[in-house]
């Protein structure tokens, strides 16, 4: 984290001695969809605030307000890109009804481990597929990725899931197109913010739902009410999170401030993304002493998974230019990429 500070003050200082550099200070809002005491989640967005404040010298304040204290979770696109704020941070696939491309940029079912996906991201066009795909439907904003976890659980349940017809009827918070995976398995799948899901567990208004990764459900209690916590996260093996801009906001900044935005966010990938990975053993290990049952999906189930997965991505990418643009971009780079994944890698099990 030092290192990563001190690149990100060096381009700060460079930017400085340039004079004209920071011609005129930056004071941003940014509401943001998770708390931030949300390990790898919600964390990097308070981060990437105060570097930013010490990389630029105070001539770039960004100020962080948390869920619902300045914008709904769910509203951040809308009132980032009719410039009601500055900026907002988010997983971007909450927008997938406005947006159908934009899951492929959040959080793809059987997908990408995080570093195979940020390496389509920097390197594949990734980047720049998001920016024409959020133009294309008619939004003012400046994407930039921001934060990166690893696999989700598959979800917190009441009893256990054996078999695919386990999900018919079940009323289940699930988010992005492995929600739509469960709606065509007959699930009653329905969204709403992770600060609400205590309560809707509580209460019986949902049967189960899934949220993040062990460190964060812990802190949200789940535990405390489901004990079937079911693995592995075959619906988001990355979720990715993002700093949107508003585009005219974007296009005023220097091109000093542009450098210290990217880099801050950069930076704020990586250490999301470890911080994910250092605490999930650790509260993992320890749920079975809370009585948790830590459940594996069979092998077959997650074969017919994949499947109907394989369906709702085809169905998406019919109906979508954009989506189908994108979704063949990821295709291609990972036919490559499994040639070196399958050989350089270590078997798990070894």
């Amino acid at each position: 984290m030092k290192l990563i500070k001190a690149i990100t003050g060096i381009a700060g200082a460079i930017a400085l001695t340039t004079g004209s550099a920071f011609a005129d200070d930056l004071r941003w809002k940014m509401p943001v969809a998770f708390a931030t005491n949300l390990p790898g989640l919600g964390s990097p967005a308070a981060w990437v605030a105060d570097n930013l404040t010490t990389a630029s010298d105070g001539s770039i304040q960004v100020r962080v307000y948390e869920p619902g204290k300045l914008v709904p979770p769910f509203d951040i696109l809308q009132s980032v890109s009719d410039g009601k704020v500055e900026a907002g941070y988010t997983w971007i696939g909450y927008d997938q009804g406005k947006v159908p491309a934009i899951p492929l940029f959040a959080a793809v079912p059987f997908g990408m481990k995080p570093w195979a996906y940020t390496a389509w991201y920097y390197y594949g066009g990734g980047h720049e597929m998001l920016q024409e795909v959020y133009a294309n439907k008619g939004f003012d904003v400046h994407a930039q990725l921001c934060g990166i976890i690893g696999p989700e659980t598959a979800g917190w349940y009441s009893k256990p899931i054996k078999t695919l017809e386990d999900y018919k009827g079940l009323k289940i918070r699930f988010a992005g197109l492995g929600g739509k995976v469960l709606e065509k398995l007959g699930a009653s799948v329905t969204m709403m913010p992770g600060g609400e899901l205590y309560q809707a567990l509580e209460k019986g208004t949902i049967d189960a739902t899934e949220f993040s990764m062990p460190a964060i459900d812990q802190i949200l209690g789940f535990n405390q009410v489901v004990k079937y916590n079911l693995f592995p996260g075959w619906h988001q093996q990355f979720t990715a999170q993002y700093m949107l801009i508003n585009k005219e906001q974007w296009n005023k900044t220097t091109d000093a401030q542009k450098a210290l935005v990217e880099a801050s966010c950069t930076a704020a990938t990586t250490l999301g993304l470890a911080e994910g990975e250092y605490k999930n053993g650790k509260v993992l290990a320890e749920f079975q002493d809370k009585g948790v049952q830590a459940d594996q999906i069979p092998r077959d189930v997650l074969k017919q998974l994949q499947a109907v997965t394989e369906e709702v991505l085809k169905e998406e990418a019919s109906k979508d230019a954009d989506f189908k643009r994108v979704y063949e971009s990821q295709n291609e780079f990972l036919e490559t990429y499994k040639v070196w994944d399958t050989r350089a890698y270590v078997p798990t099990d070894l």
